[in-house]
């Protein structure tokens, strides 16, 4: 979340900010500042009484070792009087501590400079494309009519066993799938980052400490007999694990990344736009995380970006980039690049991956902060960008690269499937 001290000093401008979000934050901004000086004007208050019932526990002993009984206990009566008084002043400290926080928790990240205006997907700035279109041969099919004609992902089973959106993988599909993972994984460990495995399901405090909580709430699958959370992505858990630390400015950057399956309710998602592996509530995905100094962290997000092309390029896919406009951006990120690969056999751009910087807005709420040279602590960035999702790599990858003969693997994930072509 934004901090308290920023939003104080820059009230016009987190406002002005914010408005590249197609968001009106005035009141909601005013109402942070008008809570945080209550929360100020009580601890202040608070803070008095305390000091005043120290000094008169002090006057009491004294009194006492005095003998002089009687003045202490119309003392003591004062102290009990401050006691009521302190735990009123505590309870109201409590309760507009709460409200300034949540809040808070209503108010996305401010868009960085670059970030172009714009409300709906259509106002995204391309910024990169790679790769050419294939021309495919007469009679193309759509991945899920290729992934039924060679029978490598079963829809319907899934649809039986679970529901829509929980496809089941079979043969030299579960190859692929499995083979995307590992080469993704061994990508991004040579590139320099740390291959974790984390827990698929989290706790409510980790899901406010990413931001996932209170803003999707209701895209995410909750086991409520244990109060936890699916996770919709590995950043939750891997950003979680540096939450309410303080790391020295020596360990930094802190790359990490994971392989995991992701869980979203996609609720209010219909149309023929979501067929197949489009989008779905299941699916794999890659992730890599990172920890960054603030002065390095936007140099650490072009590296990211880079590091994904790098991937896409060998897989040899078209693909383009876009920085997303103020009112297609997460609600947390400061700038997001978004890939798209392109589905020659749909006519259209499918999403892949993001790559955002989240500036300090995750680690504020995290508490993850990192102790300079000169001693003093501050607020770490995180970034996270997918590398890569699954299911549209795979659509991807079966569209484009079917044949009359069957549909030929990429030269780069052929070591890994022990195959060349599925037919």
């Amino acid at each position: 979340m934004l901090q308290i001290a920023y939003i104080r000093e820059n009230q016009e401008q987190v406002v002005k900010a914010l408005a590249k979000r197609n968001l009106d934050a005035a009141e909601m901004i005013q109402k942070v500042i008008d809570l945080d000086e209550q929360r100020r004007a009580t601890q202040v208050e608070l803070d008095n009484i305390l000091a005043e019932s120290n000094k008169l526990s002090k006057e009491i002993g004294e009194l006492m070792r005095n003998g002089e009984k009687a003045k202490a206990e119309i003392l003591k009566e004062k102290t009990a009087k401050l006691k009521d008084k302190t735990a009123d002043l505590k309870e109201r400290l409590n309760t507009v501590s709460e409200d300034l926080t949540n809040q808070l928790y209503q108010i996305p990240n401010t868009p960085a400079d670059i970030v172009p205006e714009g409300k709906t997907p259509e106002d995204n700035v391309t910024v990169f494309e790679e790769g050419e279109i294939p021309v495919l041969a007469e009679g193309s099919l759509p991945h899920w009519e290729l992934a039924k004609k060679y029978d490598i992902i079963d829809f319907e089973l899934g649809a039986k066993i679970t529901g829509a959106g929980f496809p089941v993988y079979k043969g030299k599909g579960a190859k692929l799938q499995r083979a995307l993972i590992s080469y993704f994984l061994d990508k991004n460990t040579n590139a320099g980052y740390n291959e974790v495995q984390v827990p698929h399901l989290i706790n409510e405090a980790s899901g406010y400490g990413t931001g996932q909580l209170p803003d999707k709430e209701g895209q995410m699958y909750h086991a409520t007999a244990d109060d936890l959370y699916l996770i919709p992505t590995a950043e939750v858990p891997v950003t979680n694990l540096y939450r309410d630390v303080i790391l020295n400015e020596s360990e930094l950057p802190i790359c990490n990344t994971a392989y995991t399956p992701c869980f979203r309710r996609e609720a209010g998602s219909y149309g023929a736009h979501v067929r197949g592996l489009n989008r779905l509530h299941q699916f794999d995905k890659v992730e890599i995380v990172r920890i960054e100094h603030p002065e390095k962290s936007y140099e650490a997000l072009d590296g990211m970006v880079e590091h994904v092309k790098e991937i896409l390029n060998e897989l040899k896919l078209p693909y383009r980039i876009l920085r997303l406009c103020g009112g297609d951006m997460g609600f947390t990120s400061a700038l997001t690049y978004d890939f798209e690969v392109f589905s020659t056999a749909q006519d259209r751009w499918l999403e892949i991956s993001s790559v955002s910087c989240f500036e300090t807005y995750q680690a504020n709420r995290l508490k993850l902060r990192f102790k300079g040279k000169d001693g003093k602590t501050q607020l770490a960035h995180t970034l996270n960008g997918s590398s890569l999702a699954l299911p549209r790599v795979l659509a991807g990858i079966l569209e484009n690269y079917q044949t009359p003969e069957g549909i030929v693997i990429p030269d780069v994930l052929r070591p890994y499937c022990g195959f060349d072509m599925i037919n």
